[in-house]
């Protein structure tokens, strides 16, 4: 293997100039104004974590975790998601706490990709997890927030996508009663293949009229009127409680005043596997996919404090390109002194950091030359009756 060039980096990992810092800060502060009106704290996890719990429990498949061994041989792994984590901490360090438990995080998360995917290894999230309510308000809360965060960022034409994956499967079961072909036509709609979906379902065995109703399932679309026609055409007990269940929480989501955001779209179904309830999509303008969330109740189970939970994760790198441009309103000065009143210069460049502006303090022995002077809105210089008083 060749050594790596002198500017050379990993696939997948950036460095991040000072634009993008300043915007992903000033977007992580906005967010967690929010988080933190909403009631939720944050926390933060280990960027290694043992393969053995939360590698295993993560839905990242296993070849795109990073992987490790420490001194004891013990296979460790780079953080490849914040929910697994979250949920081992909310059994672990805050197991006496009552539920529910509304947490918060700002973190990054490294997935290996292919070479050919031109996809990044390290990105950073912010999101939630509200464990230890079932009810479809709690489901609601978190879009409603989701939705409040992309406003505070400045995102205009908000649009969420809800699908709910415990009615799809039940759907789907209905149609085809076999599991097999149902986990077949699910990872076509996971990779939102639509055109391979309408093959398999042409090309199966089953009679015209379902292959009809299952077809359907990809136009069902819309605001409530789409859980009327499901109402009509599903017959099983599961059906009619997933539909009760997100009939109630679109009560809620009108509540909260966002439900003029959210279309129902019942083919979505994420690419994690542990979601089991309602699940999530959040878009800007031009389509730029922000955020995903969703309800994972077999999750905490694999660490031993069975709770239903619920949450989402913005997609900290996209919303900082989506948000509009943040110009610092601070005046941004060059103060300019001969290394002889240096004293003098801090007490100053301090006076007018006390002011409200951005000060950088600059030694020059013969002036400050016309191309120095860019980027800054005010250039003072300190002079010698300056330093006199």
């Amino acid at each position: 293997m060749p050594k790596p060039r002198q500017f050379e980096k990993p696939m997948g990992v950036r460095d991040f100039p000072p634009e993008f810092v300043s915007g992903k800060r000033w977007v992580e502060k906005q967010v967690e104004d929010r988080f933190s009106a909403w009631g939720y704290r944050e926390v933060m996890t280990p960027t290694l974590e043992y393969f053995d719990t939360v590698g295993m429990a993560s839905a990242i498949a296993e070849q795109k975790l990073f992987k490790l061994l420490d001194s004891q041989g013990q296979t460790l792994v780079l953080r490849p998601d914040q929910t697994a984590p979250i949920a081992r901490v909310v059994s672990s360090v805050l197991r006496e706490e009552p539920l529910p438990i509304r947490l918060s995080y700002h973190a990054g998360v490294y997935r290996s990709q292919e070479w050919e995917a031109g996809r990044n290894a390290e990105f950073f999230q912010s999101g939630v997890e509200l464990v230890g309510d079932s009810s479809p308000e709690a489901d609601a809360e978190v879009i409603a927030l989701a939705v409040e965060c992309l406003q505070a960022c400045g995102v205009e034409n908000i649009q969420v996508s809800l699908g709910h994956i415990g009615l799809l499967d039940a759907r789907l079961l209905e149609e085809l009663g076999e599991p097999e072909m149902m986990a077949d036509l699910k990872k076509s709609l996971g990779r939102r293949n639509l055109v391979q979906f309408r093959e398999k379902v042409r090309t199966s065995e089953l009679s015209t009229c379902r292959q009809q109703r299952l077809l359907a399932l990809l136009s069902l679309r819309g605001e409530r009127e789409v859980l009327q026609r499901l109402q009509r055409e599903s017959q099983g007990t599961e059906s009619a409680a997933a539909i009760a269940h997100l009939e109630a929480m679109w009560d809620a989501l009108e509540d909260w005043g966002v439900a003029s955001h959210v279309m129902f779209d019942l083919s979505l179904t994420g690419s994690l596997d542990y979601y089991t309830g309602m699940y999530f999509e959040g878009y800007g303008a031009d389509g730029s996919y922000l955020l995903s969330g969703g309800r994972y109740d077999r999750l905490m189970a694999l660490f031993g404090r069975p709770a239903p939970a619920r949450g989402f994760a913005l997609k900290t790198d996209r919303l900082v390109m989506a948000c509009p441009p943040r110009p610092d309103s601070r005046e941004a000065v060059a103060l300019v002194c001969p290394r002889r009143l240096h004293r003098e210069a801090c007490q100053q460049a301090q006076e007018l950091r006390r002011q409200g502006h951005r000060v950088t303090l600059l030694i020059a022995e013969s002036g400050f030359s016309p191309e120095k002077r860019a980027g800054f809105d005010q250039v003072v210089e300190v002079r010698e009756e300056d330093g006199d008083g």
